[in-house]
C-alpha cells in the first residue's frame, strides 16, 4: 500500500496552503480510527531562508519562536497538542524508549531527560510521539488489539541494527503485542535509485541479512559504489519481527526526488530543515 497525502493530490495542497498546513498520511491507520497520525512537508510554516517553510528542527539555526509557531500549525492540523508531544534524540542508535505520562512535552515544551533514543513506544491515549528526519525511514508501528504504538528512526545503522524488530520486540515485551496484530509503515524517505553508499556499508548489510535478499537490497555500480534500498530491507525487517505482509506499507515518496516538497540532506547538505513523523492515540 502506497502513501497517501492528506489532500487529493499536490495541486491542491498548494492551493489549500495559506488556510492549512498539509501532511501525509496513510488509510492503513486512518482506517483504524484509534490514532491520528502524518508525516509534515515543507509546506505551511512560517521559517525563512533555506528553512522554508515548516522546519521542525530547534537544533539548526532557526529561529525558536518560528519552530514552535511550525509544531503549532502541524499539530493543529493533525490534531495534537504541543504540550501532549514526546520528542526523540536521535543519534542512530537501536534504543526505543518506552514512554509514559511523565514524559509529556519533552523536548518541545521542557528539557529530555535522556538522550540516545531512536524510538518511542506508548500506550497511553493523547501522547504524541515525534522522530525527525531528512532522508533517513520513519517506521510506524500500530497494534489496533492491545492500542498500542511505536515511532522509530532508521537510517542505514538503524536499518543494520533492525530498529523496527527491536519496536516491535519492546511492544511485545512491555504491552504484550502480538506482532501478527501490528500495523506498520515505511515512510517517506530516500529511494534505492538516490541512495549512494560505500562498500563498507554493504558488507554490514551483507552481515545481516540473507543472501536470497541481497539482488533486492542493493546493486553496484561501474564506480565501486551501491544503489542501497532501505524500503525493502526494512520491510524485510517488518517481517522477520513477525509482522504479516499484509499489514505492511511502503512508501513511494522520495525525498531527494522531491526536494521542493520535503527536506533532504543528500540534495541541500546542513541547509535544510527537518521533516517529523507523529503518532497518538486518540484519547
Amino acid at each position: 500500500m502506497s502513501l497517501g497525502l492528506h489532500y487529493k493530490n499536490q495541486e491542491q495542497i498548494f492551493r489549500e496552503i495559506e488556510t492549512d498546513t498539509p501532511y501525509l498520511e496513510y488509510p492503513l491507520f486512518q482506517n483504524t480510527g484509534i490514532v491520528k497520525h502524518g508525516f509534515s512537508t515543507r509546506l505551511g510554516g512560517v521559517s525563512e531562508g533555506y528553512y522554508s517553510s515548516l522546519n521542525l528542527s530547534f537544533t539548526r539555526g532557526d529561529d525558536e519562536e518560528a519552530v514552535h509557531e511550525n509544531f503549532r500549525r502541524i499539530g493543529n492540523a493533525i490534531g495534537v497538542r504541543c504540550e501532549d508531544m514526546v520528542f526523540t534524540q536521535q543519534t542512530h542508535t537501536t534504543n526505543v524508549r518506552v514512554v509514559t505520562n511523565e514524559d509529556r512535552g519533552m523536548g518541545i515544551m521542557r528539557p529530555r531527560s535522556y538522550t540516545d533514543v531512536d524510538g518511542l513506544v506508548t500506550n497511553i491515549p493523547g501522547i504524541c510521539l515525534v522522530t525527525f528526519f531528512a532522508d533517513c525511514v520513519p517506521l510506524y508501528f500500530v497494534d489496533p488489539v492491545k492500542k498500542v504504538i511505536g515511532l522509530s528512526h532508521s537510517g542505514w545503522r538503524g536499518t543494520v541494527g533492525k530498529i523496527g524488530k527491536v519496536t516491535v520486540k519492546q511492544m511485545e515485551g512491555q504491552y504484550g503485542c502480538n506482532p501478527g496484530d501490528i500495523l506498520a509503515a515505511v515512510g517517506p524517505s530516500i529511494c534505492q535509485d538516490c541512495y549512494e553508499v560505500s562498500l563498507d556499508v554493504i558488507e554490514q548489510f551483507k552481515e545481516h541479512f540473507e543472501e536470497k535478499d541481497w539482488p533486492d537490497l542493493f546493486y553496484g555500480k561501474e564506480n565501486g559504489k551501491y544503489q542501497l534500498n532501505l524500503w525493502k530491507a526494512n520491510e524485510l525487517i517488518f517481517q522477520e519481527a513477525g509482522i504479516q505482509k499484509s499489514h505492511i506499507a511502503v512508501t513511494n515518496l522520495c525525498t531527494h526526488c522531491n526536494s521542493d516538497l520535503l527536506y533532504s540532506h543528500r540534495t541541500t547538505g546542513d541547509k535544510r530543515g527537518n521533516l517529523c513523523a507523529f503518532l497518538a492515540l486518540r484519547e
